[in-house]
């Protein structure tokens, strides 16, 4: 079984490629984000944490994270930032780790893949056997954020800022996915990389 991981700059296009992969190969994916909100349910390894660092107020009726309360305390609070992310980061990992080991039992799958925009700042680079890095150009993911999801520039310039540059991306990975095109042009970089693993029409 070979793991990648998949990141890149927020609007490149990841989702896209995802789903093309899912739809032809025989693999396992694991979006962080969604493992993040996964473990930070009631009786999940996080909520704990985070209650007691929080206090019961971010909670919802029904006892689950009321996610709107707690970006309002991340975005007050910079270390509120740094102490969430210091607990659901290795939580997300241990996660990882064991449904890569699970499916190395199972021996049913070809390919595992991890997608993530912070996957080069967690250092996943020694976890993963190689890192695919999808890039877009700055024009293409401002117009698909706009369209897709109604940022506005002043957003896209925030979200921007905070990620890593081209460079440290393209220098961090192993195969570069260019998603600036159309996705033919894109699923055929796919297919050429993964030539060597079984086709599902």
């Amino acid at each position: 079984m070979r793991l990648i991981g998949i990141t890149g700059g927020v609007g490149a296009g990841k989702t896209e490629i995802l789903s093309f992969i899912k739809k032809h190969y025989s693999c396992r994916i694991y979006l962080a984000d969604e493992v993040a909100h996964e473990i930070q349910k009631p009786g999940q390894p996080c909520y704990q944490e985070i209650t007691a660092l929080l206090g019961n107020d971010i909670l919802k009726p029904d006892g689950s994270i009321d996610r709107g309360k707690l970006a309002t305390h991340i975005f007050m609070n910079r270390n509120v930032l740094q102490q969430i992310n210091a607990i659901v980061h290795p939580a997300v990992r241990i996660f990882l780790e064991d449904a890569v080991e699970e499916a190395c039992k199972d021996g049913d799958v070809e390919l595992f893949f991890i997608e993530a925009a912070l996957l080069i700042e967690n250092d996943y680079n020694t976890f993963v056997d190689e890192m695919w890095y999808v890039y877009a150009s700055d024009p293409i993911r401002r117009e698909r954020l706009k369209e897709s999801r109604g940022y506005s520039d002043e957003k896209i310039d925030q979200i921007m800022k905070s990620q890593l540059s081209d460079d440290i991306f393209r220098n961090s990975s192993d195969f570069v996915i260019d998603n600036s095109n159309s996705l033919d042009r894109t699923f055929k970089q796919i297919k050429s990389r993964l030539g060597a693993y079984t086709w599902l029409e």
